[in-house]
């Protein structure tokens, strides 16, 4: 058996990096472990807990090949726990600057307040090589060990597979789409299963703790599966691939940026250049970021990643200031033939009680001249979070988003869109509120509430003019470190403005708006419901 799963190591390895299936069959599973890591928590960085704890001798199998050291390190995490309380006899861990995060992570996504912008929270160490995935652990425990772990260089990442039922079926006109379940996203395709993600992460964290040095880190994140589609910018990567094949597999890169750390500045700065995930969100592109499988409607039909230079600056205990520069929305510098290729700001604050119990996090995530252009959205997005105790958090997101100038149709400068071409022509919005409420049923598991509406009468963001609600319930649970699993049921409901959908809405082939019956089920239903489940599991 030990050499089958070698060769099965081999085998995956070669495709994406993560593990065989030997592996999972004689794993042992445990419920509650170490606590995270407060470096993990950041924003969009997936959890980890402490596996490996710094104290802990590198280099200690430098004699064993890296594929035995790495099938060791998952056969090692597999019997490991997600959480479990802090272990009082421990070593001290870094003091962070900004006290304890507020929940635990795993089983939530994050241990902090949500923010983004940035790798890292100001204050916090960054600490996620204390608490090694399988790869770097097998990289630690190997003969450059201690050179890798004092370089803060690390390679980790995740894969994600999906499947769910749906009341919808519709495939339309000759079998044209598959695509029944939209306008739910990232499940478009009923019935089935799906690769949605494997990630893998290469990234040096910044110690953003410190306040005596000035440090720099980077980060590229690359992935691949279904849900690259939900990430694209005009001009990068999948011109061809999404927006003209519209082919339901392939490769982004939805962050790739240097980062450089100033404690110096107020308590301290945070620099970025290059492309990162939009901020504001509750929720994010990646898997583990996520209070559930599936993604809310309000979520859905944002903008989703952006070229610039960001600062985050952190003026007090209670306050951080984020102010940016960003070459339009979801589009790359060079894509200048676009009109919404131009300087376009984003000012977002965020304040934390002193009591650690009330977050809030405001702001424009992207304002410009806001002319019709490629996903050209002028974003306003507030959200609010309260811890009630141990076991209950909620947290409100609240948005609206407007484009003038709109074309009903293709233009010369706006051959594509990221979205639809409104039912409307001139001024089209969009808005709506989301509330999550959580409750930790285990140590490992929590459930989630998840209600909602949106509206688009213009059909901008959607393609089809109405305002929709959508309810859902989930749970997360993490068998052990490294699997975590989240079964949910949903239910969406459209309610037509004028019964109109886009020129390039499902099947409309008269290049005028058409009638629909409503949103789901390619147009046919106006309301749907479906049952999913994914697994995600690290490496």
């Amino acid at each position: 058996m030990k050499q089958i799963r070698t060769n099965q190591w081999t085998l995956v390895l070669a495709a994406c990096g993560i593990v065989g299936l030997a592996t999972v069959a004689q794993a042992d599973s445990g419920s509650n472990a170490p606590a995270a890591s407060a470096a993990a928590a950041a924003t969009n960085a997936p959890a980890a807990t402490a596996a490996a704890p710094a104290s802990q001798p590198y280099g200690k199998k430098a004699n064993a090949g890296f594929l035995r050291r790495l099938n060791e390190a998952f056969f090692e995490q597999f019997s490991t726990p997600c959480y479990s309380p802090p272990d009082t006899n421990a070593p001290a861990a870094p003091t962070r600057r900004i006290g304890n995060p507020p929940f635990d992570s795993p089983p939530y996504p994050d241990g902090d307040w949500q923010i983004g912008g940035g790798p890292n929270v100001i204050g916090d160490p960054g600490a996620l090589r204390d608490s090694p995935y399988p790869l770097m652990q097998a990289i630690y425990d190997g003969p450059d060990g201690k050179a890798w772990y004092d370089s803060r260089i690390q390679f980790y990442g995740w894969v994600t597979v999906s499947g769910n039922l749906s009341t919808s079926h519709n495939e339309g006109p000759n079998h044209a789409s598959q695509t029944a379940n939209y306008p739910e996203v990232y499940d478009e395709r009923p019935d089935r299963l799906e690769l949605d993600q494997a990630v893998l992460y290469i990234e040096r964290m910044a110690d953003e703790n410190q306040t005596d040095h000035i440090d720099w880190g980077f980060r590229i994140a690359c992935l691949d599966g279904l849900d690259y589609r939900f990430m694209a910018s005009r001009g990068y990567l999948n011109d061809n691939n999404l927006f003209r094949e519209n082919k339901f597999n392939g490769f982004d890169t939805p962050m790739l940026y240097l980062n450089v750390y100033i404690p110096q500045i107020a308590e301290g700065m945070n620099i970025i250049l290059g492309r990162i995930i939009s901020m504001p969100d509750i929720e994010q592109q990646l898997a583990p970021n996520n209070l559930m499988a599936s993604h809310s409607l309000v979520y859905s039909f944002d903008n989703y990643t952006m070229w610039g230079l960001w600062t985050s600056t952190k003026l007090n205990a209670n306050w951080v200031l984020q102010l940016s520069i960003a070459d339009g929305v979801d589009i790359a510098p060079w894509a200048t033939e676009d009109p919404g290729d131009q300087p376009t700001g984003s000012v977002m604050v965020q304040y934390i009680a002193p009591n650690g119990k009330d977050s809030f996090y405001v702001g424009m995530n992207s304002f410009n001249k806001g002319n019709f252009g490629f996903n050209n959205l002028q974003e306003c997005i507030e959200s609010y979070s309260h811890k009630f105790n141990e076991n209950w958090w909620t947290t409100f997101e609240a948005q609206y988003m407007w484009t003038h100038g709109c074309s009903t149709a293709p233009t010369r400068s706006v051959p594509i869109e990221d979205g639809f071409y409104p039912t409307h022509a001139g001024t089209a919005w969009a808005g709506g509120i989301v509330n999550y409420t959580m409750r930790r049923v285990a140590p490992n598991v929590f459930l989630t509430i998840r209600n909602e509406i949106w509206d688009d009468p213009s059909g901008y963001r959607s393609g089809y003019s109405s305002c929709y609600d959508e309810h859902a319930v989930g749970f997360q649970w993490w068998p052990n470190k490294l699997l975590m699993v989240r079964p949910e049921i949903r239910f969406d409901h459209c309610w037509r403005d004028d019964g109109l959908a886009s020129t390039t809405a499902a099947f409309n082939t008269t290049g005028a708006p058409a009638r629909f019956k409503g949103a789901y089920d390619n147009g046919a239903r106006d309301s749907q419901l479906t049952a999913a489940v994914d697994v995600t599991w690290h490496f």
